[in-house]
């Protein structure tokens, strides 16, 4: 069921790798057409910062993965890479979140990158005369892969072998108000079930009956309960109240 009143939460992630893309202005004008307000891009593409100027859609604008090492060894270079690629843009462009990284595992060479290019990230947005950097959060995306218990959403729980990588992440996002991202794919988690899970539930098909009971909370479609059983793993981690974006 779709709540009408809950739509401005929509965003969309505005992807680039592919062919014959519609130019970016068309894109923007697509996204206010229908009324979504945030997008979320890979890196920061000067055509679609310029496409943003003065319009009211919210942008998580991502840190590639391979800029990460450079913005945690220099912070030099991560004050170049805010002034470029959001002071120079604000206010015109409003920007919510600075996603460092996108599904980094503890297992990857930069993984141990990720936390010190967001507090020089965080760093340059703090020093920046830009009144509106001040707004701006700074975040990363996780996948769900990170928690080694998902089933049933109560009992969601980080890995031990991902624990001393997504902690204090955590612990950073709690103490600046930021919330964790998390690319929840219950397509995914379907079809590695062994057919464990429903198709409808998978995909918000069965028509508001409750398919999984979990103490007093009833779910009614996967994705709920994959975005609960990561509330569950960042209580169990220490940070009982912070927000997830998914």
């Amino acid at each position: 069921t779709i709540v009408v009143a809950q739509a401005p939460l929509i965003g969309v992630c505005n992807g680039r790798v592919a062919d014959n893309l519609p130019p970016e202005g068309e894109v923007v004008a697509f996204y206010t057409a229908n009324g979504i307000t945030k997008m979320r891009i890979y890196e920061p593409d000067q055509f679609t910062l310029q496409a943003l100027n003065n319009t009211s859609i919210e942008l998580a604008l991502d840190v590639p993965n391979e800029v990460i090492p450079t913005l945690a060894g220099d912070p030099a270079a991560a004050t170049a890479w805010v002034q470029t690629n959001v002071i120079s843009y604000t206010p015109s462009v409003q920007f919510r979140y600075i996603v460092v990284g996108n599904e980094v595992m503890p297992t990857d060479p930069i993984s141990q990158s990720v936390l010190p290019a967001m507090h020089n990230i965080q760093n340059a947005l703090a020093q920046s005369p830009a009144a509106a950097a001040a707004n701006v959060k700074v975040s990363t995306t996780i996948r769900v892969d990170l928690l080694g218990t998902t089933y049933p959403p109560s009992a969601g729980a980080f890995a031990d072998s991902a624990t001393a990588y997504v902690v204090p992440i955590v612990q950073f996002l709690a103490a600046n108000g930021a919330p964790l991202l998390a690319n929840v794919y219950p397509y995914f988690a379907y079809i590695g079930s062994s057919g464990q899970v429903a198709l409808d539930y998978a995909i918000f098909g069965t028509g508001g009956r409750v398919v999984v009971h979990d103490g007093v909370l009833g779910y009614q479609n996967l994705f709920h309960a994959m975005v609960d059983s990561v509330y569950a793993a960042l209580e169990k981690a220490g940070a009982p109240n912070l927000q997830v974006r998914a």
